[in-house]
């Protein structure tokens, strides 16, 4: 392969690390390349927007196990459940972690007003940290 891209190559345009790349062959996501004369591995072009994909993909919340199976459904033109009902999904697992980080957030900042200062041993009055009674359960 004359047109193909050494692994550094691939890696800088990707905007991965070497690392990466190799890891990804290792669980499928991109193919093994051919080797060159020399043994050098030799990505087809299209690897570089591959790549982009699956980084995209993580950036969206997706599991390189989930990037995997989207990937194999879409290369056997066959998807199911296809990528549609995986962000929908998806979208659902994002809404209830942010109910939950405005959950954490809310008592944080009780926390905060409340001016405590242990989470143990807090001396604030009407402390808000559900924890206080931990230590004393034991004695």
């Amino acid at each position: 392969m004359t047109d193909g891209l050494r692994t550094g190559e691939v890696a800088e345009q990707a905007g991965v690390n070497v690392q990466t790349l190799r890891y990804y062959e290792r669980r499928g996501l991109l193919a093994e390349p051919v080797r060159s004369i020399g043994g050098h591995r030799m990505y087809p072009p299209d690897t570089v927007a591959l790549l982009r994909v699956i980084k995209a993909a993580q950036r969206l919340g997706f599991t390189l196990d989930e990037v995997a199976e989207l990937l194999d459904a879409g290369r056997r033109r066959h998807p199911a459940p296809g990528l549609r009902e995986r962000a929908v999904d998806k979208i659902a697992e994002i809404d209830r972690r942010m109910a939950d980080l405005a959950a954490m957030r809310a008592a944080l900042v009780e926390v905060v007003d409340a001016r405590c200062d242990s989470l143990t041993n807090c001396t604030c009055a009407d402390c808000p940290v559900p924890f206080l009674t931990i230590g004393a359960a034991g004695r």
